[in-house]
């Protein structure tokens, strides 16, 4: 595989306006008609300002995933690029619309362009960079001269109070305290809508075209239990009980559908295996801290900011905070879309000059994976 493969053009779409912290229960509405006993906290360690949400101040659907998908990559279109020039479509998230058919295929729906090669990919936060590394991979290989990959979420439907209702309804009537639980209420606060689309070519083109030089993945599923997870139940063994195991009842009454997150085993691995891939991935490439101009971490709050920084120090692999680029505070965390939400402002921030290198990374909790890419501005 010797073709050279390039960024040349990085889009985003953010629905409607920002929320700030105040404003979100209020979109996502108070369960059980009641304030949030952890809102606060969570936003104080988050550091998150403002997040965007695919919701009216009515609570009323502005668009789904597929839509808002579609309407960043419609941003790539220029007089050099149509979406009748898609040679391979790529698409990650973990939020589709539906189960069946696959993201991808609901994308391409909207474009209504041509047929094209469809890759959808599944999972968490990595979803988005295994979305991008199909596409790298394909023009690698010369099997396409482009690709068009993205990232995005539509999760705020997901955390509105109504999809909770049920729940403790069935918690009233058993005569338990109704309060949802942490590993669900937590992610009300930290998760948000949108989309970013990348437009990967055979050549660069344009006025800053990125090279990706490499890209890396690791899993330690092998070794840890799930922490992120949604359409199924931890069991007390560490297993995950699937949905198609529950009764349509249960479905509502345990909020089977839910996103969870068992932030104990978070805290304990997240940062640690973090630390460890990427020190694989840079030994393998024979880069040093030094070598990378801007680093580009995907953390789902700013509370690991320092911790992160600390753990590469403590591992030798010290990169100075002037290196860092993060834009969680504004755009809050958009899980897939993330690392294209950050690229793209940089990309567009008039910092960038020829020589500079960027270190993506991606952590994904729902069972401990991580995605790298090494970028090099032509």
């Amino acid at each position: 595989m010797s073709a050279k493969v390039y960024i040349n053009k990085i889009e985003k779409f953010l629905p409607n306006n920002p929320v700030s912290n105040d404003e979100m229960e209020h979109i996502l509405g108070e369960i059980n008609n009641k304030p949030s006993k952890s809102r606060r906290l969570i936003l104080r360690n988050n550091g998150i300002q403002t997040r965007y949400y695919a919701l009216d101040n009515q609570q009323k659907i502005t668009h789904n995933n597929a839509e808002l998908t579609a309407l960043a990559i419609n941003k790539l279109v220029a007089d050099d690029f149509s979406l009748n020039d898609i040679d391979i479509l790529s698409c990650g998230t973990s939020t589709p619309d539906v189960l069946l058919p696959s993201h991808a295929a609901m994308v391409h729906g909207l474009l209504k362009n041509k047929s094209v090669e469809l890759n959808s990919s599944s999972g968490v936060c990595c979803s988005g960079m295994n979305a991008l590394k199909y596409g790298y991979l394909a023009i690698k290989a010369e099997t396409a001269n482009n690709a068009v990959c993205t990232g995005s979420e539509r999760v705020s439907t997901w955390m509105m109070a109504n999809k909770f209702e049920a729940e403790i309804a069935n918690l009233e009537a058993l005569e338990e305290q109704p309060i949802l639980a942490f590993k669900k209420d937590f992610l009300r606060w930290m998760l948000s809508d949108g989309a970013g689309a990348m437009l990967l070519e055979n050549e660069p083109k344009g006025s800053l075209p990125l090279e990706i030089l490499w890209m890396e993945n690791y899993s330690y599923a092998h070794e840890l239990e799930t922490c992120m997870y949604a359409g199924g139940e931890k069991m007390e063994d560490g297993s995950v009980k699937a949905w198609s195991e529950f009764s349509t009842d249960e479905w509502k009454n345990e909020s089977v559908f839910s996103l969870k997150q068992d932030v104990k085993i978070l805290d304990e691995f997240i940062l640690k295996k973090g630390v460890e891939s990427m020190g694989d991935a840079m030994q393998k490439h024979n880069i040093k801290p030094s070598d990378i101009t801007y680093f580009l971490p995907h953390i789902s709050s700013v509370f690991f900011k320092d911790k992160l920084y600390e753990c590469f120090k403590n591992a030798g692999l010290e990169i100075p905070k002037d290196k860092w680029f993060i834009n969680l505070p504004k755009v809050g965390n958009v899980g897939s879309a993330s690392i294209y939400l950050m690229l793209e402002e940089l990309y567009h921030s008039n910092k960038l000059k020829s020589g500079d290198t960027i270190m993506l990374s991606v952590p994904e909790s729902g069972r401990f994976s991580y995605a790298y890419a090494f970028l090099k501005v032509v």
